[in-house]
């Protein structure tokens, strides 16, 4: 987007929020009762004035305050005997970035404790030169930092199915973006020597599933990382420390985490996550394979499932947007179920394969109303609905849902899904 673009939607959106002021500034009046009357206490000095702070050495590594111990990653509920994952409470997030320990997590036999002491990457197969490297080998090469999303294929696959009354972290919460810092793969590739007959490359974890998926080569030589930390510390335990395969824009399981060992070859090896799971289920039974990036799609966080609006009037309709395939190119807002589209402000920085946050502001009359965002990528790509998605797909599809999520907003202000 131009600078001249960037003004232009900032100028809309002040434009747009005029139309709020009145009802804004009314809300402030209301509240503002201390200025018609000084003994209020208003201005009282508060109890943690007068006090001593706590020191600024304790704890050691800074925790979030006590009051906002709500904003957690969610489990499953009722919990299994063995816990696979949980999912990031997006509607609790601010700007764009995933803080590390509210990034989502899925695993298939739980999280290894690895000594990067000892942990070994072995490359073999169709290379020239087959070499082990250990940790600190990896980090001696050139390094770089780029901020990504990391998508389960299979976030909001129960709505493919059933809609549910839930939160937006519930429903959508198997998203989440970083800044990965680490090596770009080729460099490494390069030192091994790649043979002319490598076409696909298999990557291994070290967790007691062994996660093995096939990656086409050129996208090994192409955006992928070798990771060791994200947002500007070494990797947590259940992101793959202390190494993990990072895909820029593909489905979250083929990022192997805990990475000790690729090979490469001619051929795919159709291993088990890519045959029994993670495939796409046809209604004639067959079952399409290696379907890698994951789609254009958006979803509002502000306000969205289970939250209650407690007043007409101005609200901003805020969100993340994504897609595999590129950047960002617009996100529209409807307000009345899709029978009308506003474009919506994206939020700078709008980078490739990353989660953007848009803006848009809505005075709400107190009527009911269907809040929907949709998004388009530098593709050309559209979201679609669920009936599309479902219609391109089949109605046993699972994972790649990427519909238009509708939120709907009742008279009294309760939010439930608008499916």
């Amino acid at each position: 987007m131009s600078k001249k673009d960037r003004l232009s939607d900032r100028r809309h959106f002040l434009k747009s929020s005029v139309l709020a002021g009145a009802s804004v500034s009314s809300a402030i009046s209301a509240q503002s009762v201390f200025a018609q009357n000084k003994e209020s206490g208003f201005l009282e000095i508060d109890p943690w004035t007068k006090t001593q702070g706590s020191t600024f050495v304790n704890p050691p590594y800074g925790l979030p305050s006590k009051y906002e111990k709500n904003v957690v990653r969610l489990l499953p509920s009722p919990a299994p005997t063995f816990l696979t994952g949980s999912r990031t409470p997006l509607q609790s997030l601010h700007g764009i970035i995933t803080p590390n320990g509210l990034v989502f997590e899925r695993h298939h036999a739980g999280v290894p404790d690895i000594n990067p002491d000892l942990h070994k990457l072995v490359i073999h197969g169709l290379v020239d030169r087959p070499m082990v490297f250990t940790m600190e080998d990896i980090v001696r090469f050139p390094s770089e930092s780029r901020i990504y999303f990391l998508e389960c294929s299979g976030n909001s696959a129960a709505e493919l199915k059933k809609a549910s009354n839930q939160t937006v972290q519930q429903i959508h919460g198997l998203v989440s973006c970083c800044e990965w810092t680490g090596v770009r793969l080729s460099t490494i590739l390069q030192e091994c020597g790649v043979q002319p007959g490598a076409k696909w490359a298999l990557a291994e974890g070290a967790d007691g599933a062994a996660m093995t998926r096939s990656i086409p080569m050129n996208k090994m030589m192409d955006d992928a990382l070798l990771v060791y930390a994200q947002n500007g510390e070494m990797l947590r335990a259940e992101q793959g420390y202390p190494l993990r395969l990072f895909l820029p824009g593909y489905e979250g399981n083929m990022s192997i985490k805990w990475l000790r060992r690729i090979k490469l070859g001619t051929e795919p090896w159709q291993t088990r996550e890519e045959t029994s799971a993670y495939t796409d289920l046809r209604s004639d039974g067959k079952a399409l394979q290696f379907t890698f990036a994951m789609e254009v799609k958006s979803v509002i966080t502000q306000p969205s499932g289970l939250m209650k609006l407690k007043s007409k009037g101005f609200y901003e309709i805020s969100g993340f947007a994504w897609s595999g395939n590129g950047k960002i190119r617009r996100v529209e807002v409807s307000t009345d179920g899709g029978k009308s589209w506003s474009e919506a402000v994206l939020q700078e920085p709008v980078m490739d394969k990353s989660l953007v946050r848009f803006r848009f502001p809505w005075m709400w009359d107190g009527a009911p109303a269907t809040l929907m965002s949709r998004a388009v990528d530098s593709s050309g790509e559209v979201q679609p609905t669920m009936d599309a998605v479902i219609k391109a797909k089949s109605a046993n599809t699972f994972y790649h849902n990427n519909a238009i999520q509708p939120w709907l907003v009742a008279a009294n202000g309760e939010i439930t899904n608008g499916r």
